[in-house]
């Protein structure tokens, strides 16, 4: 189904497209291990490709690809609406957790 869903549609997939899916079910996986809900899930989902197209399509370094997860995680666990970003969706534990595993 995620083959479907990447749009892998060769008989012999690349070198590339083996790593993605592999990126991509892993990441999947763990986070279905970590019991977050769909809404979460999702938004796990969105930070890999985020953090993939920072290093695949803008050639960030690593540095600075870790920059942006922080600019991106910042606030969780915070009220301030205007701190608080998308991935407020997680517990300061669950971002923990994310951290650990990325």
């Amino acid at each position: 189904k995620l083959e479907e869903f990447l749009n892998f549609t060769q008989l012999k997939p690349s070198l590339k497209e083996v790593i993605l899916l592999n990126y991509y079910t892993v990441g999947l996986w763990w986070s279905k291990e970590m019991n977050f809900s769909l809404v979460q899930l999702s938004g796990f989902m969105d930070l890999l490709n985020f953090l993939l197209e920072n290093l695949s399509e803008k050639y960030m370094t690593l540095g600075d690809n870790l920059k942006e997860l922080g600019r991106a995680m910042a606030g969780i666990g915070e009220t301030d609406s205007e701190r608080s970003g998308d991935l407020n969706l997680f517990s300061i534990e669950q971002a923990k957790a994310i951290i650990v595993y990325l």
